[in-house]
């Protein structure tokens, strides 16, 4: 997707502060953090939402969910406890159509969430 701007991340388009990079996925720091800890773990393929994903994409998002755990001992926030979350379409808050695991920590969440 041309105007996306996960895909201008993932392509090298846009900087942004990256954490984890591979053939499939990168990682980077949230622009408009919610905890001390929030970084965006995306698919470096365009898939606009949840509702999107075909049953090809099922190791993609396992090695999404990888990543997340990966990143959550390097943070040092693994031991303490931390959200991971997706959020799919306007009404569940999803802001930028490309998918994305939020991985959040370094302080206490409630439950329910938002």
């Amino acid at each position: 997707m041309k105007n996306c701007l996960f895909c201008k991340i993932a392509a090298g388009e846009l900087t942004s502060k990256i954490v984890y990079d591979s053939e499939n996925i990168i990682a980077f720091h949230d622009i408009n953090p919610q905890a001390p800890v929030h970084i965006l773990i995306i698919p470096k393929i365009h898939i606009s939402t949840l509702n999107d994903l075909k049953p090809e994409h099922k190791k993609l998002m396992g090695e999404l969910i990888l990543v997340a755990k990966k990143l959550a001992q390097k943070e040092g926030i693994s031991d303490a406890g931390y959200r991971t979350g997706f959020n799919c379409n306007e009404a569940g808050g999803q802001t930028v159509y490309h998918i994305h695991l939020h991985l959040l920590g370094g302080r206490d969440f409630g439950w329910p969430p938002g």
